[in-house]
């Protein structure tokens, strides 16, 4: 099957699109379903992926408990992130078969589209060599995280629109110390699309 769907999910617990992610994945794998394309709104959780170092989670555990947020520790590459209201998640379930089963390939292409997005709205994000995701002006706007089973992708980006930056001070995103994360809101003001 060569159709691709794209389905707005709105308010879904995080575990739920885990859930979705892994019955799409299967159904793709077997030829049963087409691509897809979802875009669920998680309510504040941080996600580990399989690059996950300790440290990398710099709140306690407490106070994240207090705050009402969950960690889940996921099947994706890359290290810790936040995902959360006024971010643009994007899960891609795509048979990489028909791409020649190059991931890097596939990231760079996710990287395309992201930088393709901003620069509609006059932003220009760019890639950091050897740093998978896009930048602007130094600050990260978008993050990338896949996993891959049977040559069928899952998990996938998260756009910073117009989130509260702040979450993101409870880690190291992605790992990487002192990094900055920035949004669409944070570059354009009142010009920035809503959520």
């Amino acid at each position: 099957m060569s159709t691709l769907t794209a389905c707005a999910l709105g308010p879904l617990a995080y575990r739920d699109g885990l859930r979705l992610q892994a019955a799409l994945a299967r159904e793709r794998a077997e030829g049963r379903t087409g691509d897809w394309l979802l875009f669920p709104d998680h309510p504040p959780v941080l996600t580990v992926g399989r690059g996950g170092k300790a440290g990398s989670l710099i709140a306690p555990r407490e106070t994240l408990e207090a705050m009402g947020i969950e960690c889940f520790e996921v099947a994706r590459g890359g290290d810790i992130t936040w995902h959360g209201p006024g971010q643009l998640v994007g899960y891609t379930i795509f048979d990489l078969t028909r791409q020649g089963r190059d991931l890097h390939r596939f990231l760079r292409t996710l990287e395309a589209v992201l930088i393709q997005t901003l620069a509609g709205y006059g932003i220009e994000g760019l890639r950091v060599p050897g740093r998978t995701g896009v930048w602007v002006e130094g600050a990260k706007i978008a993050s990338i995280g896949v996993a891959v089973r049977r040559w069928v992708s899952y998990h996938g980006v998260a756009l910073n629109v117009c989130p509260d930056l702040d979450f993101f001070k409870l880690i190291h995103p992605c790992g990487l110390s002192g990094i900055e994360m920035t949004s669409v809101a944070s570059r354009l003001g009142d010009r920035a699309p809503g959520q």
